[in-house]
């Protein structure tokens, strides 16, 4: 049989032979939705296994953590160390088997899964159960030089190169006998004005603050720019907050720019969409996601880039398939005709469903539609600041920065990283951030290519 693994013993003495079927659940992704699938639906498999339950679940994945995203802009910053936000598959997932791996295929009919691991051998994994949440990528443009020049925040490679380069150019410009360019090196693009950009310039504008009076130089000197077509700066927080963050990013020296965004990238400048140029040696792109590349190759119907699910999480047409996630184009029930969001929100508690579900399938509870109430965003604003509207109440200022930190620290699935990041937190209360360019991740490191999956490994 090609959907379930046979195991069998033969005692000792008179011959006793007994067959179990061993059903098998593949989880692709290890981001915020397959992580959690696989956690829960382990611990309901653990609660069930008296009853006979026989369930082996492996995860595959380029890496062998789940990243907590919100805080790569804190990573970038100097703010939180990159181990901190990275939540380690072997420590957290018990009773789940963890596979190093890029996805390349999905056979619907044999049912396997073919992969490719770290060493590029290409391998293959059978189910009876197949959970699809490879996550996303970063949206790129048909922008020229953009791929070449730019940099993300999708991974942590990327936001400890931004954070490196940064610091990198500031050193560089303090000795630079060319006035232009070292006004060059000390200018920061970020395009994408929703939170996650906002996040990254404010984080990156602290970080030059504290290089500035440990270097001795004026921070003024160091210019941030922040683009956006939208016409308010992150949308999603209402228009009230909105104004609120603008107002603290002024406040910090961020020049905000709405309606406009790339038109080239160089080297050394950019062109804006309005025409105008701004020398410039660090780009960071951070305007959305789109579906991994892995759902374009599934041949199944996608709705914006997402695979196409029910709101009970199945895709349609394959029972024993599902999927949710980034990756997927979950229908919001709260909004008829719309799907839901890809943020962490989301993310987490669609993977909370598709863990029941699975295990409804598997005959273990009943499965059940994924609605979601809005518990709202947290958004921080660099130092003594960030903005939020828990449940609908809109904060800003320092009342929010608590909220902020607060949700953060509960939402890391693992309490050593929460101790870590809370200690983070505290450090950064007292002490000026570190001010060291370690060269970990290269600028090929942080190609938006590489971020997509394992990259090619290296000549000897």
């Amino acid at each position: 049989m090609n959907d379930a693994r046979l195991q069998g013993y033969v005692s000792a003495g008179p011959i006793s032979v007994r067959w179990d079927l061993m059903t098998s659940v593949v989880v692709v992704g290890s981001g915020f939705t397959g992580f959690e699938c696989a956690r829960q639906l382990a611990r309901k498999i653990r609660r069930h296994s008296k009853d006979g339950a026989s369930v082996d679940i492996s995860i595959i994945s380029p890496v062998d953590y789940m990243l907590y995203t919100p805080l790569l802009p804190d990573v970038a910053g100097g703010l939180v160390d990159a181990r901190f936000v990275a939540i380690p598959l072997a420590n957290a997932l018990r009773g789940v088997q963890a596979i190093r791996g890029r996805v390349d295929e999905v056979d619907f009919d044999g049912r396997t899964v073919t992969y490719t691991d770290p060493e590029e051998r290409v391998r293959s994994i059978a189910w009876d159960r197949l959970v699809l949440t490879p996550g996303s990528v970063t949206r790129l443009f048909d922008i020229p030089g953009l791929a070449e020049h730019a940099r993300g925040l999708k991974s942590t490679a990327e936001a400890l190169y931004l954070r490196d380069h940064v610091l990198e150019q500031l050193e560089l410009a303090d000795v630079d006998d060319d006035a232009g360019r070292a006004e060059a090196r000390r200018t920061v693009v970020v395009v994408g004005a929703s939170y996650s950009g906002t996040e990254l310039a404010v984080q990156l504008r602290a970080l030059a603050d504290s290089a500035a009076k440990q270097m001795g130089f004026d921070p003024s000197e160091v210019k941030f720019v922040l683009l956006d077509l939208a016409e308010q700066v992150m949308p999603e927080v209402g228009e009230k907050l909105g104004a609120a963050a603008q107002r603290v990013l002024s406040a910090r020296g961020i020049d905000v720019r709405l309606g406009v965004t790339l038109a080239e990238v160089h080297a050394e400048h950019v062109v804006l969409s309005d025409d105008s140029l701004i020398r410039t040696h660090t780009v960071a792109w951070v305007t959305g996601v789109t579906g991994a590349p892995l759902i374009e190759k599934l041949g199944l119907p996608t709705e914006r880039g997402r695979l196409k699910v029910t709101t009970e999480l199945q895709v349609p047409g394959h029972p024993d398939v599902f999927g949710a996630g980034d990756a997927a184009a979950v229908p919001d029930v709260t909004q008829p005709g719309k799907i839901t969001p890809p943020t962490a929100q989301h993310a987490t508690r669609q993977g909370k469903v598709l863990a029941r579900n699975v295990a409804a399938s598997l005959g273990y509870g009943k499965a059940k539609a994924y609605k979601h109430r809005n518990m709202g965003l947290v958004v921080d604003l660099g130092p003594r600041n960030a903005v939020a509207n828990p449940l609908n109440v809109q904060l800003a200022g320092f009342p929010a920065k608590v909220v902020t930190r607060a949700y953060h620290i509960y939402a890391i699935p693992r309490f050593v990283n929460r101790w870590a990041v809370s200690l983070a937190y505290l450090t950064d209360v007292f002490f000026d951030r570190s001010v060291v360019s370690f060269g970990l991740s290269t600028q090929e490191d942080a190609r938006f290519s590489t971020s997509e999956g394992i990259p090619m490994p290296k000549p000897d």
